[in-house]
């Protein structure tokens, strides 16, 4: 056998050996909580697998490059985001007083913390 195929067969193994792992970690964290808090019934390894799987697929999605990503653009505050840099090349007296003036931002009077203008941003 050659070296990759040794290496794919071993992440291959890994893989199933994570997925049983968390299976087995869902059944016995629902075994231990839900039916005594919920009065839920208890689950099998499989039950717990597809209960594993139900929650990526609401929660996760179902992989690939995600919102955005395969177009390499990139939300929130990360680098080359133009707010981000303009924030960063603010004074601290500049953020202070752009707090300021965006205290009511969106409805939410404390998005920046209730005492931002007295830590100096």
């Amino acid at each position: 056998m050659n070296s990759i195929f040794k290496f794919r067969l071993a992440g291959i193994g890994i893989v199933v050996l994570t997925l049983a792992a968390f299976g087995v970690g869902v059944m016995l964290l629902w075994n231990a909580l839900a039916p005594e808090i919920f009065g839920l019934g208890v689950l099998n390894y499989w039950q717990a697998l597809g209960l594993l799987l139900l929650a990526r697929i609401l929660f996760g999605g179902l992989g690939g490059a995600g919102r955005f990503g395969a177009l390499g653009m990139r939300g929130g505050f990360h680098q080359g985001n133009p707010f981000r840099e303009k924030w960063m090349n603010m004074t601290n007296d500049e953020r202070v007083e752009f707090v300021r003036k965006n205290r009511g931002f969106h409805g939410h009077p404390a998005f920046f913390g209730e005492n931002f203008e007295e830590k100096g941003a």
